[in-house]
């Protein structure tokens, strides 16, 4: 598999749209904004003032989360400088993502992404965007022109597939069931993918510049833990389901396995350290659950196993279904699959309210 070719988010506003199906992302976004806001001070604090400021976010996806945090970090300069009494510099942002995402709409929302700085800022923002294709695990940007990298819900993706010595038979992504060879194959993607990422950056960001990585990650180092392995295994059950049905071939289940790793917080921490560039301010963690609008401080909120189903459905297809329809080819019954994957998400959240944990790290270049 070529992963650059077929890793996107599904395009557009239709229904199960990555734009009408990221809630979840948006919650993290709003979970880590005190983090981002404080690392932009963070520059401030190390005298930092640059004519131009730029700011790179990675995988940049498509939909109203895309120019969020970018806003908070343009926000947060604009503040700083006010209290300093310094000239706003001009802001250079640059919008990452594959080439097969959907910038067109990205880049579709900017005249009002424009009209809401000047009018929250109330000053004049000389903000220039652009979108910049490829591959985060390369070079992306001429040498020392970031201050600033962000990247939130990307990097738990992987380049590629892992080299597996055995199938990973009735199982899309690592599992319980799983032989141990799977895990040992999936680590070794994610330590060099994730070791290649930072030493690109290295290359891009300036000394004293920042960084900010927000990722799915896993609780406890054991990889058959539900933090790691939950996430998928009811999309491999809905297809494991139809292979009985006749309606999908096993072999094409076996032979399929997502470019996806959700690291244990030392195995970030111990990367960092062996890559060496960067310096770690903080390594946190937290927790949001599967199912976006379940807010159980609400009083009013009543769960309904169906409707929590479909949430976490709809938001897994939104991610997925390019690179399952490459696969499975365009045979796959879509609707049918995800289905039967809010059927069983739903029963499992009727036993036990999951949810995903989270790393968020911020580095420094040296």
């Amino acid at each position: 598999m070529n992963v650059e070719s077929v890793l996107r988010m599904n395009p557009g506003h239709e229904p199960y749209s990555y734009a009408r199906n990221s809630t979840h992302q948006r919650n993290v976004l709003f979970k880590t904004m005190p983090i981002v806001k404080e690392r932009v001070s963070a520059l401030y604090r190390k005298a930092i003032f640059p004519k131009y400021f730029a700011l790179a976010d990675l995988g940049c996806a498509s939909g109203p989360n895309s120019l969020l945090a970018i806003s908070w970090i343009i926000e947060a300069i604009s503040g700083l400088c006010s209290q300093t009494g310094r000239s706003l510099p001009e802001v250079l942002v640059f919008l990452n993502d594959l080439p097969g995402n959907d910038f067109k709409t990205v880049l579709s929302s900017l005249p009002s992404f424009y009209e809401n700085l000047k009018e929250k800022n109330r000053v004049e923002i000389n903000c220039y965007v652009s979108a910049m294709p490829g591959s985060f695990y390369g070079r992306l940007f001429p040498s020392r022109s970031l201050h600033f990298v962000h990247s939130s819900y990307s990097v738990h993706w992987l380049s590629q597939v892992p080299e597996l010595p055995e199938q990973n038979k009735g199982s899309i992504y690592m599992a319980s069931t799983s032989p141990s060879s799977v895990f040992q194959a999936y680590i070794k993607q994610f330590q060099k993918d994730f070791t290649n990422l930072l030493s690109s950056r290295a290359e891009e960001i300036v000394p004293g510049g920042e960084m900010v990585l927000i990722l799915i990650g896993r609780s406890i180092p054991d990889p058959t833990s539900k933090d790691c392995c939950l996430l998928f295994w009811w999309l491999s059950r809905s297809l494991v389901e139809m292979a009985d049905q006749g309606l999908v071939e096993a072999a094409d289940i076996d032979s399929f396995n997502l470019p996806f790793y959700t690291p244990y917080k030392h195995e970030v921490r111990d990367v960092v350290e062996e890559e060496g560039s960067f310096t770690i301010n903080h390594l946190e963690t937290f927790v949001v659950n599967w199912d976006p609008f379940c807010h159980e401080d609400d009083e009013s909120y009543v769960f309904d196993k169906l409707k929590s189903g479909r949430n976490v459905a709809d938001c897994i297809r939104s991610v997925t279904e390019p690179i399952l329809r490459s696969h499975f080819g365009e045979g796959l019954m879509m609707d049918d699959l995800f289905e039967r994957h809010a059927r069983l998400v739903g029963e499992h959240l009727s036993v036990e309210k999951t949810k995903h944990f989270n790393i968020a790290v911020s580095m420094t270049r040296k």
